[in-house]
């Protein structure tokens, strides 16, 4: 299977196409590829959160993530952890009988993005999660909002660097 195979996306049966394939998501997130997130509670508590790829190879990276205040400074630990290409893939893998996808054009702090935007239940009676993927982006979403308790309010998070 390679990235100009349509199957490249679909990760196994009753899975919806994927955002991106692997091989994608490796092209774009060479070493030093840092991600900044905004991470906003239903509560009105701002977080920051930091992603960078470094050690990258054909299979994968190793994924540093930490906390961070507004200024950027890092706060508490750093974790890392060897992830796969594959394995980041398939995070985006939803299952076609609990997930809507559609298209949705967003303004960022990163940009007016066009996006594919996944509805996802984990149940059927539940709100949904929703994820945006830029299409600009490979890798993970630029926008992710989660039901909170009872589903009315949301946890959002943004992306608001990426480089």
């Amino acid at each position: 299977m390679t990235d100009s195979d349509p199957d490249a996306h679909v990760l196994g049966p009753g899975l919806l196409a994927t955002p991106f394939t692997a091989d994608e998501i490796r092209a774009a997130c060479g070493n030093g590829k840092t991600i900044r997130l905004l991470i906003e509670e239903p509560s009105g508590t701002r977080s920051f959160r930091v992603n960078r790829f470094r050690e990258t190879d054909a299979d994968g990276a190793t994924l540093d993530r930490w906390s961070s205040g507004s200024d950027g400074v890092v706060q508490g630990e750093i974790s890392s952890a060897r992830v796969t290409w594959r394995d980041l893939q398939a995070h985006a893998a939803f299952p076609a009988d609990r997930a809507v996808l559609s298209s949705e054009t967003l303004s960022l702090p990163i940009g007016r993005l066009d996006c594919l935007r996944y509805d996802v239940r984990e149940r059927p009676e539940a709100a949904p999660a929703t994820f945006w993927f830029s299409t600009r982006h490979p890798g993970m979403p630029v926008r992710y909002e989660a039901p909170a308790e009872g589903g009315v309010q949301r946890t959002t998070i943004v992306a608001i660097e990426w480089q």
